[in-house]
């Protein structure tokens, strides 16, 4: 069966980026057929795991010049495109269709209900009242661009028909290997090769490998000898080391670290308002103040009790010992171990539902007002498959809303 129609657009992803281009397209110009392509049997499947299943649908992160701060790559080039449709769009677009989100403390937004399964719902009955036409397990076998413009699409599996389109969405996601690219490549694209992004460290002879579930709400992670550092809560695995301050951490040293294999020293800052100066300061006056108080059973700094007792055993300080009888040495090692406690990193762990690449369709080679390919007309791109990537907290959704928005709108005329 051939169908082909000036009339007709697809999109190839059942994502979060290929939903909201179906949907902005189909909403723009109803005289559209609009596909969705999806290769697999599910839809929505990272937005259904993100965020715990709670969803973390964007960050409460009004200002477009702020906004791409959060953006390891890409983020120079999306001020434009988050002017058109930024954060406070996605709220408005998720509200105007019953479904409000809540901030939490940390500037995550999440809907009200804290399931993801609302978020999924509202685009699925967003695409439906559109008129999205959605085909599952279904595949893009072959794309050839037509010489009057449009393309020839061989789809095989459930839905295998040829069918031709006169505007194309690729919103496929990231891919952590090259070779997933190689379509892209036979159409004429370059590729910003991917390397992972978003990932913890493994420290398999941890110090800390007794405490895994500790958690801190602040601490530095310093990569030594390298420009990465980043500040926020850490956790302690039975792997490693995770939480926002490394996987952040992960994100803006992505092509970094990729080329040191995954190996380093990761020096970890359990109180990074201070330096060793104003540290040993605010110890020295405490020890005059509490002389008589046992060092490894009375935790400071807000630090949890098993933690502190690691770290002062670590500095070489006696279960016993008062802070009037403790020898300088000890002090010193314990504010080195406090401010540069070293974990030597040999690999890293990426959960693959939530996996994110740096690397894909350079952005140089899209134009950012309708995300339309610069080198093959009638193409478009959103998502993931570009080379844009944030750090957590709800930025990758935001890019996918806005890219997939642009793109929907340009390829409905509109």
């Amino acid at each position: 069966m051939k169908e082909h129609s000036t009339n007709t657009v697809a999109v190839l992803g059942g994502g979060a980026a290929g939903f909201f281009g179906a949907i902005a397209c189909a909403e723009a110009n109803p005289g559209l057929t609009v596909y969705l392509i999806e290769k697999t049997t599910k839809l929505l499947s990272k937005v259904r795991v993100s965020g715990g299943g709670r969803c973390n649908v964007t960050h409460h992160c009004f200002s477009p010049a702020q906004l791409v701060q959060h953006y390891p790559r890409g983020g120079k080039q999306l001020k434009e495109p988050f002017n058109e449709f930024g954060a406070q769009d996605t709220v408005r677009w998720f509200e105007s269709r019953g479904v409000k989100l809540k901030t939490e403390a940390d500037g995550r937004m999440f809907p009200v209900t804290d399931s993801s399964e609302t978020i999924a719902q509202c685009l699925l009955d967003a695409a439906q009242r559109a008129g999205v036409r959605i085909l599952l397990s279904t595949t893009a076998e072959s794309i050839q661009p037509l010489p009057e413009g449009g393309f020839a699409l061989t789809l095989t599996g459930a839905h295998a028909r040829q069918l031709q389109v006169h505007k194309l969405l690729a919103a496929t996601g990231g891919n952590p290997k090259s070779e997933g690219y190689n379509w892209l490549r036979a159409l004429g694209h370059g590729i910003q090769e991917p390397v992972p992004s978003l990932f913890t460290f493994n420290v398999p002879q941890s110090p800390l490998k007794e405490l895994m579930g500790v958690s801190v709400p602040h601490a530095r992670v310093v990569l030594a000898g390298e420009k990465l550092d980043y500040e926020g809560p850490l956790l302690v695995t039975h792997w490693g080391v995770s939480g926002p301050a490394v996987l952040k951490l992960s994100a803006w040293g992505a092509r970094r670290l990729h080329q040191l294999q995954y190996t380093g020293t990761a020096l970890i800052s359990w109180v990074p308002t201070h330096t060793e100066e104003t540290l040993r300061q605010w110890l020295n006056v405490f020890r005059a103040e509490h002389g008589k108080k046992v060092v490894v059973s009375n935790p400071l700094f807000g630090l949890p009790q098993r933690l502190w007792r690691t770290l002062t055993e670590q500095a070489g300080i006696g279960a016993e010992t008062r802070w009037n009888e403790l020898l300088a040495k000890l002090q010193n090692r314990l504010i080195e171990t406090l401010l540069r406690q070293p974990l030597a990193v040999r690999g890293k762990t990426t959960f693959k539902e939530e996996f994110v690449t740096c690397g894909g369709i350079p952005l140089s080679e899209v134009n950012l007002k309708t995300m339309e390919s610069r080198r093959v007309p009638g193409l478009y791109f959103a998502g993931e498959v570009l080379d844009i990537d944030g750090i957590t907290g709800g930025f990758n959704f935001q890019a996918a809303w806005t890219t997939g928005y642009l793109a929907g709108r340009a390829m409905a005329g509109r």
